[in-house]
């Protein structure tokens, strides 16, 4: 299933649908159809675990010829959110975890040049968090360099504590795209949390296509542009720790949680590693990629 959370127009409430066919079917609508209960908010959809994905994708497949009233409109007529409006808890963000990233990092950024052991975890607080179409704030007096990162995002199904690497992939309830905005000239003696958890730093969306569909998070395409021009552009098996390590890692010392949302890393491309140095303004509009879940547009504005 491809899941949003979408608003019909400006007066109403954020609402839980699945994308089919350029339309989106409203979860909650469409079980009360069935006679089911289904929530109509993505944080109480993911806590119901398998059972609800097995229950809303045979309605999705059940009524897809022909959808009851009210309950599908085609997708340009609504405004789509960010999947998770707001996170209960920080973003897990992970650095330096492409190799040609760690050599552009460590000329630029002085970053070592060493691969690292373990991942690199940082976090970003929920009010990061935009959805597609919406505004990545710059403001002038903060940073000089603000930068840009695609990566592929993992949303945790299950609570997971201690667990092992082979398990860790049935632990994720699926997979978005998240842009990890970085102001570049705010890390503060090797901290990252203020020049990344600034306001709007974490552009996410469009969906959230659950695990099923995406058995292999290691073979996805992904790129993003910058008015028009690719500026990064890389697959996700070139990935230091694979999504399956990045869970286990975390979970040894951190328990996950259903909706915990981990950014695991972005490729090289970033305009702090070329020469010369490139930054967002306001009026650019970034683009952004991943392969099986769909594009982002985002414009900068100046606040």
């Amino acid at each position: 299933m491809r899941l949003v959370t979408y608003r019909r127009n400006v007066l109403e409430s954020a609402r839980l649908g699945a994308i089919v066919d350029n339309m989106v079917v409203d979860i909650e609508y469409l079980g009360m159809i069935a006679g089911i209960d289904l929530p109509n908010d993505m944080l109480e959809f993911i806590d119901l675990g398998p059972s609800a994905v097995a229950t809303a994708t045979e309605l999705l497949k059940e009524h897809q010829e022909s959808w009851p009233v009210g309950v599908a409109q085609p997708l340009q007529n609504v405004k789509l959110l960010a999947p998770i409006p707001r996170p209960r808890k920080n973003i897990f963000g992970i650095g330096l975890n492409y190799v040609e990233h760690v050599e552009e990092s460590s000329r630029s950024l002085d970053t070592s040049a060493d691969l690292p052991k373990q991942p690199i975890i940082f976090t970003k607080p929920p009010t990061t968090v935009i959805g597609p179409d919406d505004s990545i704030e710059h403001n002038a007096k903060i940073t000089q360099q603000l930068d840009w990162e695609v990566e592929l995002a993992a949303i945790i199904g299950t609570r997971a504590r201690r667990i092992e690497e082979k398990d860790a992939l049935s632990y994720v309830f699926g997979y978005s795209l998240m842009l990890d905005m970085s102001a570049r000239d705010n890390r503060r003696a090797g901290q990252w949390v203020y020049s990344k958890g600034l306001d709007t730093y974490a552009p996410f969306g469009p969906c959230i296509v659950t695990a099923d569909e995406i058995p292999d998070p290691q073979k996805l395409d992904l790129w993003l542009k910058v008015n028009g021009e690719i500026k990064q552009q890389s697959n996700t098996r070139h990935m230091l720790f694979n999504v399956a390590h990045l869970v286990a890692d975390i979970s040894a010392g951190i328990t996950l949680e259903p909706g915990d949302i981990i950014a695991t890393g972005t490729p090289s491309g970033v305009g702090a590693g070329r020469n010369p140095q490139e930054w967002l303004w306001p009026g650019d509009v970034v683009e952004s990629y991943v392969e099986g879940i769909g594009t982002m547009r985002n414009p900068v504005v100046a606040i």
